[in-house]
């Protein structure tokens, strides 16, 4: 007979945009997409057709916007351990709660050199992400960027790398760089909510260094490689026409390819306890 080895479920894409008015008038907006699934003992609404341990995903829709109405949304791991929390502790057969955040980038807008107070647009595809696990004293978090995309006109070299008969890329000591960051970094797990809320302070720091530490480092290392790059530019060869030179040293137009792209992963670890 077949048994349950994992099971959960819940509620994803659910779509939540919170205002926070200032008694100055301005206002702070937030935009997230949120998902939360459950575990625990749930196993007869699979086997047995039993829906009586099943907390309905309309149920989990609705104490999302709740739950971002009682409590601050940012940072979204505060927000996320929240969410998590009350789910264990208010079903005793549920154990764990996975929550995910999303935050959608929205920038002030300067309007003749003053920040406007209730105006914004988006300057970019880059999300700030959250993935949380919630269980009865156990709350683990993981923090992260995803989509920031980065380019330099120069500064980036690719050669010595292995050539053989399968090669047909050239070496090359300068071109342009183009490519889609995405990073995380994982906290110590937290025991209880009041710890997680001792922490807040840093969620934030830490977000804005590895974003300002990933662009310094793109923007300031001559790389000899890439290894994390998402699509490449290339030069567009334009001597049939009228002998025009677009290649080398008087390259000044190329065309964006958006794949095939090469793709890299790495897990940096350190080696003595992590401060975060």
């Amino acid at each position: 007979m077949p048994s349950i080895a994992a099971a959960r479920y819940g509620k994803d894409n659910v779509r939540v945009y919170k205002v926070e008015r200032q008694a100055d008038g301005t206002q702070i907006v937030t935009e997230m997409t949120v998902c939360v699934l459950l575990e625990g003992e749930i196993d007869v609404s699979y086997t047995k057709a039993d829906n009586s341990p099943v907390v309905a995903t309309d149920s989990i829709k609705n104490t999302i916007y709740i739950k971002a109405k009682e409590h601050p949304v940012t940072p979204p791991e505060l927000y996320a351990a929240y969410l998590g929390t009350h789910f264990v502790e208010k079903y005793a057969h549920i154990h764990t709660a996975n929550v995910s955040v999303i935050t959608h980038r929205w920038t002030r807008m300067t309007i003749d050199g003053k920040p406007h107070p209730h105006s914004f647009y988006r300057d970019g595809s880059e999300v700030r992400t959250v993935e949380a696990k919630i269980s009865k004293n156990n709350i683990a978090i993981r923090s992260g960027i995803n989509g920031l995309l980065v380019l330099k006109s120069t500064g980036s070299q690719f050669h010595g790398f292995v050539r053989d008969e399968f090669t047909t890329l050239p070496e090359v000591w300068d071109r342009i760089l183009s490519t889609d960051v995405d990073c995380g970094w994982a906290w110590k797990t937290f025991t209880s909510m009041s710890a997680v809320e001792e922490a807040t302070p840093k969620f934030n720091r830490a977000w804005e260094g590895a974003r300002s530490i990933t662009m310094k480092t793109f923007a300031e290392e001559n790389s000899p490689s890439v290894q994390n790059t998402m699509y490449k530019i290339f030069e567009i060869d334009l001597s049939w026409h009228k002998g025009i030179k677009n290649t080398g040293k008087d390259a000044e137009v190329y065309a964006p390819q958006s794949g095939p792209n090469g793709l890299i992963e790495v897990t940096v670890a350190r080696s003595q306890a992590s401060k975060l």
